[in-house]
């Protein structure tokens, strides 16, 4: 039995996309457990580039198999145009893609609300996909889902209920009539043939496949600082990136899960507002932004980048079960000159070594540093640990043994074949 996490273990862009390629090579079956198209994987492949927001990047390797799980909320019209962009790049998604027919499907109203809402109430710096209002409406019992494309009637009735509560909704906001039920009725059914041929019971399916003896990975997006109960909450999302998220996200048990891949990048990014220890507002921050082309996937905002937190790492790897880490873009550190990581903070006349849930004693806290030499030197075109530059193996060092998990894969470079194997 495999059955293998992967999880972003900062505040997402993490470089998940790659770490998930590279490991669909040596699996049969790739899963995304939660999120929706407020996420994007890049992966490079030779000249081609591909951004993914639904579709697992999995699908990339021609010999695997695609799930899109219970527990992600799935944009029907994004979905179509992510699968015919596949389709003219050559990839054909037909018997390769199973989507839950308990995956909740995010309707215009929850746009038009995340975006309302992020103007108007809380700024916590959404996509303006409408993620957190379709959560909501399932949490609310009201939801649609998948499922229910295949009975007209039933789906009309639900979309009228949900119009008529949402209109109430945003008349505090506005008096403008911003939903047309006929339209989003006759929008949804229109595409639906197309949705339902990827429906499936896939809790079924996904255990069938383990008692079968297939690999599983299972994907998730954002990162654990983003999970709804252990981020840096109210600036998070509304789902569970963490590991417990995959269980729930698809209908497999925890005892099932054999491996925990957790992906640090080699410093801090963040995107969005909220709580940033590290942050850099100098040059540094800004060369990191530079060379590591720290741009959001989903939206192209600029990512906020700091050195590596040590506390930060410890408590995401702590709340996950981390068994291995993938740590990331090691070669955008190349040309610095000193390298630091933060390896605790000063609260007031206290020293913190743990990372604080507290927001209002996170936004205050100053990072303690540690400094490193920095490497100098090219790594993008290694191919072996051993061959890496000392000084970046001291860091590497570090990081593994105050994390006491060892650092499997590093990842060197944007292209698919840029990683060592540790």
């Amino acid at each position: 039995m495999s059955v293998t996490v992967i999880v972003g273990c900062q505040w997402g862009d993490e470089g998940k996309g790659k770490i998930v390629d590279m490991l669909s090579n040596r699996h049969d079956v790739i899963v995304r457990y939660q999120g929706g198209a407020n996420a994007g994987h890049t992966v490079e492949i030779g000249e081609k580039k591909y951004i993914l927001h639904l579709v697992p990047s999995g699908i990339l390797w021609p010999h695997t198999t695609c799930v899109i799980g219970n527990g992600v909320v799935l944009d029907p019209i994004k979905l179509l145009e992510e699968i015919s962009m596949l389709r003219e790049h050559g990839i054909d998604c037909g018997g390769r893609l199973f989507i839950s027919e308990n995956a909740h499907l995010i309707m215009p109203y929850h746009k038009a609300i995340d975006s309302l809402s992020e103007k108007n109430t809380l700024k916590i710096g959404t996509t303006g996909r409408g993620i957190g209002p379709c959560y909501f409406d399932k949490f609310a019992r009201r939801g649609i889902r998948l499922q229910d494309l295949a009975y007209p009637e039933k789906f009309r009735q639900k979309v009228e209920d949900n119009v008529r509560e949402k209109e109430y909704q945003v008349a505090r906001f506005t008096s403008e009539k911003l939903f047309d039920t006929e339209e989003i009725v006759k929008t949804y059914l229109a595409v639906a043939d197309q949705l339902l041929v990827y429906k499936a019971n896939t809790v079924v399916y996904l255990n069938d496949s383990i008692k079968n003896g297939k690999r599983v990975l299972l994907e998730g997006a954002q990162g654990a600082l983003l999970d709804i109960d252990f981020g840096t909450y109210p600036y998070v999302t509304s789902s569970s990136p963490c590991s417990g998220g995959a269980s729930t996200g698809t209908g497999i048990s925890p005892n099932k899960i054999t491996t925990i891949n957790g992906i640090l990048k080699a410093y801090t990014t963040r995107v969005g507002e909220g709580p940033f220890p590290t942050e850099l507002f100098d040059a540094d921050g800004e060369k990191l932004r530079s060379i590591g082309r720290e741009y959001g996937a989903t939206t192209g905002r600029s990512r906020r980048c700091g050195w590596f937190d040590l506390p930060l790492a410890k408590y995401t790897l702590m709340i996950n079960g981390v068994t291995e880490i993938s740590l990331t873009k090691l070669d955008i550190l190349d040309s610095f000159e000193e390298i630091k990581i933060c390896t605790g903070y000063r609260f007031k006349e206290e020293f913190l070594d743990i990372f604080p849930s507290d927001p209002e004693v996170l936004k205050q806290v100053i990072p303690d540093y540690l400094t490193f030499p920095g490497w100098l030197t090219d790594t993008t075109a290694i191919e072996k640990f051993e061959d890496l530059p000392e000084k970046a193996k001291n860091y590497i060092s570090y990081l593994e043994q105050n994390l006491e998990t060892p650092v499997k894969y590093v990842s060197i470079g944007a292209r698919r074949d840029q990683i060592i194997i540790h």
